[in-house]
């Protein structure tokens, strides 16, 4: 899929080295819930088993060719939304820091709003964000998803416990 500046496209081996570059950083994965990466070797085994999913995708440069984040969609059997239908699914989504600010992600959620609503027949799809991480809120609310609920004392992957913010967007909105 291409926006106008970037290409989603499946993860692939040999973006390794790169995802490693991005996802060391310790003000990414954490503020979503999940452990820096600690090699390149590590974050090949993400690629292989995380961002092997369905639907899950490197969020690539055009001008570049290079990944600089991720986004995708987790469904039924793989969403932390209690309650989700069959019909909806769970956006994520992750920028490396130096593209903080440009808009990017925001273009790719478009992007993949679009593929939800048009070609898989999602009627709504779900977001959250952790208390503090702003800057995920800021995109949901940039493509129209609306505040639904929060969550005290989610457990996060990280084994911590969390306040979670959950916004959605409906297919008619």
């Amino acid at each position: 899929m291409e926006t106008d500046r970037l290409i989603l496209r499946p993860w692939q081996e040999s973006d390794a080295g790169i995802l490693y570059k991005y996802a060391k950083d310790p003000e990414i994965g954490p503020a979503a819930g999940w452990p820096p990466h600690t090699s390149a070797e590590d974050s090949l085994d993400v690629i292989r088993t995380v961002f092997s999913a369905p639907e899950t995708y490197a969020v690539v440069l055009k001008q570049t060719g290079e990944p600089v984040g991720s986004i995708g969609l987790l469904f039924r059997e793989g969403s932390h939304v209690a309650g989700i239908r069959p019909d909806e699914a769970e956006i994520g989504y992750w920028i490396g820091k130096p593209c903080w600010g440009k808009g990017l992600i925001p273009e790719a959620v478009r992007c993949i709003l679009h593929r939800c609503f048009t070609d898989l027949n999602i009627s709504a799809v779900w977001g959250a964000y952790y208390d503090g991480n702003t800057k995920s809120r800021r995109v949901m609310e940039k493509c129209g998803f609306r505040f639904h609920h929060t969550e005290k004392g989610k457990t996060s992957p990280l084994g911590d416990g969390r306040t979670e913010h959950f916004m959605k967007i409906t297919k008619e909105e």
